[in-house]
């Protein structure tokens, strides 16, 4: 018996019997004896409906904690926080310069992250009466965090203190130069980092290692609000009046984006960011935002897919292509033409975004196809070209660990010889940690990330070398984690039961994203009555019918030249399996049931 094999039988029942499906994965009921068991507790002690018992202990939620996740409360889930490591020596740097009135340079990331924690930073500080500017830095020409000569250039302009937000824990020569000088510095971040840290006034990150938080969870933007919230205190307990017309609570909106962005856990205070800054997204109070949800055509109330899928690929497009600053600028305006000026600029270069990566994405699927074929043989895929934009790496590393199931990496090599390259992991698997071995190796000019996501900068000469040790690193986990692939399903149900009133009984238990994934429900033997290929992106657009004769309608988004559209394109006439997550679609003024497909199996 092969080891798969092995694995496969010790694991609980396929499934409807599915053993492999359409994406070679092995369907499993999600709740097991135990998770059944827990279920049934937080229904009959918490009066919770069975549906909503059973998503809570699929999730892992523990039967006393029910009630508070359902309901999370920033007030239960806040930390003090100056219970992370540094937190008080940066309000008190903060404070410092509120009281001389100094000008403070805020030097952020060029994604959503640090576009939010600079506009919060801002925002803040302004309110305060400082002069504030925002340099966020040009992803092609100076890469990721802060550099030397943009730190002298904003001391030259009269920075007296640096805010550095979602960068600066590696950047000890930056921040050296910046001391040369005599400008403090005040580093916010949640990036992985080691024991050697830059000097500074502060470092706010509750991934370093002496910070015993536990708040390592949190994005960049959920660790500035901390420091505000310590912040405001601070001043209003000093008596500073203007403290008093700053309400925190009302830039949640920004917190929930970077979060959802960010793809942190929405567990214990993110939780709570997100469910408390929906609440603020919706009433459109941020001028910027209003105009993007404007132009992305919002429609019906803001949710965790709108901040994901319509928000964050516009504000990262300025970043990726464009004026890296366009992000932040729209977040922290408060004129309603120029944020419509915004809006309009980063939707375009949306647009832009997604010509070149379509482009860029056949090339690096046919090369590593030529390489690697299916995948399967790979620990790690890496594909490289030179004259493929930087700012989009990200995305390709992201489509390609898609396709192929295993940790990507996609790096664009200037006529130099000098490759910046962007990383995304399958669950299980750091990748942060094997991009800081592969610095410690010397394999690299730079490296990070955490465990889901890294970029790195290597030389074309060493390009082959970082393969093999990323190879050899990789591939026995990653193998491991290949061969126990599966599709947890939390229940099954037909098509006349995916309503409009189940969905809202879901989202009860919602909202869903990283560490808290929606759930995903089996449709058994639906015949597929039509399926088509719509839009540039290859959707495969499908109808599936019940056996009494329920219609309901279902995408599977960049399925058309992957193995399970070609099943569904192919199956038309006949009965599949098929599994998915629902949803509540605004069309034309209606809201109507869909079913996004993940995945597919033949019937046996």
């Amino acid at each position: 018996m092969t080891d798969t094999a092995a694995q496969r039988k010790a694991s609980p029942r396929a499934f409807l019997g599915v053993e492999r499906s359409a994406r070679d994965l092995r369907w499993v009921p999600r709740l097991g004896p135990a998770g059944e068991n827990r279920a049934l507790a937080m229904a009959q002690n918490h009066g919770l409906s069975e549906l909503i018992a059973r998503v809570l202990a699929g999730r892992d939620v523990p039967v006393d904690d029910a009630p508070a996740f359902l309901d999370p409360t920033l007030r239960s889930l806040m930390p003090d926080p100056f219970s992370l490591t540094d937190c008080e020596a940066a309000v008190a740097r903060l404070i410092e310069a509120v009281k001389r009135g100094e000008k403070v340079a805020i030097f952020g990331d060029y994604d959503v992250d640090g576009a939010c924690s600079s506009a919060l930073m801002y925002r803040f500080l302004t309110m305060l009466g400082l002069e504030v500017e925002i340099y966020i830095p040009d992803r092609i020409f100076e890469g990721y965090g802060p550099n030397p000569q943009a730190i002298e250039s904003l001391i030259r302009d009269g920075a007296k203190l640096i805010v550095t937000v979602d960068c600066g824990s590696t950047s000890h020569e930056s921040l050296a130069a910046a001391k040369a000088l005599g400008v403090d510095v005040v580093v916010i971040d949640h990036h992985q980092v080691g024991v050697d840290l830059p000097e500074c006034a502060a470092l706010v990150n509750p991934n370093r290692e002496d910070d015993l938080s536990g708040q390592g969870h949190l994005c960049a933007a959920g660790v500035v609000f901390l420091v505000l919230v310590a912040a405001h205190r601070a001043l209003r307990q000093a008596g500073d009046m203007r403290a008093g017309r700053i309400d925190l609570l009302s830039w949640l909106d920004l917190v929930a984006l970077a979060t959802v962005c960010d793809v942190v856990p929405l567990r214990g205070l993110n939780r709570a960011y997100v469910v408390k800054g929906l609440i603020v997204a919706r009433s459109l109070s941020n001028p910027g935002l209003a105009a993007l949800f404007k132009r992305a055509g919002l429609a019906g109330p803001v949710a965790p897919y709108h901040l994901g899928f319509l928000i964050g690929p516009r504000i990262n497009a300025g970043g990726r292509i464009g004026d890296a600053a366009l992000g932040s600028r729209l977040l922290t305006v408060d004129d309603t033409e120029e944020a419509e000026a915004i809006a309009e600029r980063l939707d375009q270069l949306n647009r832009e975004r997604q010509a070149i990566e379509t482009a860029m994405l056949q090339e690096a699927e046919a090369d590593a196809i030529a390489e690697f074929g299916d995948g399967s043989g790979a620990g790690v895929i890496v594909t490289a070209r030179q004259g493929w934009h930087p700012g989009i790496v990200g995305l390709l590393a992201s489509r390609l660990k898609d396709r192929f199931g295993r940790p990507a990496f996609a790096i664009a090599f200037d006529a130099n010889g000098r490759g910046t390259g962007s990383g995304r992991s399958i669950s299980g698997f750091d990748l942060g940690r094997m991009v800081r071995m592969a610095v410690e190796q010397g394999l690299l000019v730079k490296g990070g990330g955490h465990a889901m996501a890294a970029g790195l900068t290597v030389t074309r000469e060493k390009l082959s070398a970082l393969r093999a040790f990323f190879e050899d690193h990789a591939r026995d986990a990653v193998e491991a984690l290949a061969a126990d692939a599966v599709l947890k399903i939390d229940g099954a149900l037909s098509a006349s039961g995916a309503t409009l009133d189940l969905i809202d009984r879901l989202e009860a238990a919602g909202p869903y994203g990283s560490g808290h994934p929606q759930p995903i429900f089996a449709l058994p033997q639906h015949r597929v009555r039509d399926a088509r290929v719509i839009g540039a992106g290859g959707h495969v657009k499908v109808r599936l019918e019940s056996a009494e004769g329920t219609a309901l309608d279902g995408i599977a988004f960049r399925a058309a030249d992957k193995p399970l559209g070609e099943l569904l394109l192919g199956s038309r006439g006949r009965s599949l399996h098929v599994a998915g997550t629902l949803s509540g679609d605004h069309w034309q003024g209606q809201r109507r049931v869909q079913l996004r497909i993940i995945d597919a199996a033949v019937t046996s």
